[in-house]
């Protein structure tokens, strides 16, 4: 016999083995204070994660914050199939892609930023002085960073782009 709600045996009041757990594994709040911030980092840099598979169980996706210090730039790379999702907090993002990485736009505060799946690109601190802060939303927990052997049209400084698919820095 089924443990299903028939006609010849009513249920009124659900069963455990019935109904998810939902005050468990459901909707998930993670406060800006209880950010993981026990992550590879480099100099300049600090990333957190708040919303990963050990965090929450999140298994399609990974969200954290990025903080850049003044200058900080990456070399040519590419996330492979991943999509990654930018949206600026403070300061000023500068991204170049293409081929040569030919192609240059800025995002300030407010604005989003969306890599497609294998666009050559390059990361940058548009500003010399002032930080730039982050959400990075990713299409998959995994990390992929592909550096590719493209001259940059900004030099990369000593200091390193870190996040989910850089947790070393990309160069």
């Amino acid at each position: 016999m089924s443990h299903d709600h028939d006609t010849a045996h009513p249920h009124p009041h659900p069963h455990p083995h019935d109904v998810p757990a939902w005050k468990h594994d459901g909707v998930r709040v993670v406060p800006c204070n209880q950010l993981d911030g026990n992550v590879p980092s480099t100099p300049g840099m600090d990333r957190k994660a708040a919303i990963n598979f050990a965090r929450v169980g999140a298994s399609k996706l990974w969200a954290g914050t990025v903080t850049i210090h003044p200058d900080a730039k990456t070399g040519a790379h590419h996330h492979g199939p991943l999509e990654s999702v930018i949206y600026v907090v403070k300061g000023r993002a500068r991204m170049r892609w293409g081929d040569h990485l030919e192609f240059t736009a800025e995002a300030g505060p407010g604005d989003f930023i969306y890599v497609p799946p294998f666009v050559p690109h390059q990361e940058i601190n548009a500003s010399p002085t002032e930080v730039l802060e982050c959400v990075l939303c990713r299409s998959d927990g995994q990390a992929v960073a592909v550096n590719l052997d493209i001259e940059p049209v900004e030099k990369p400084e000593q200091v390193l782009w870190v996040d989910p698919t850089h947790p070393t820095g990309a160069v």
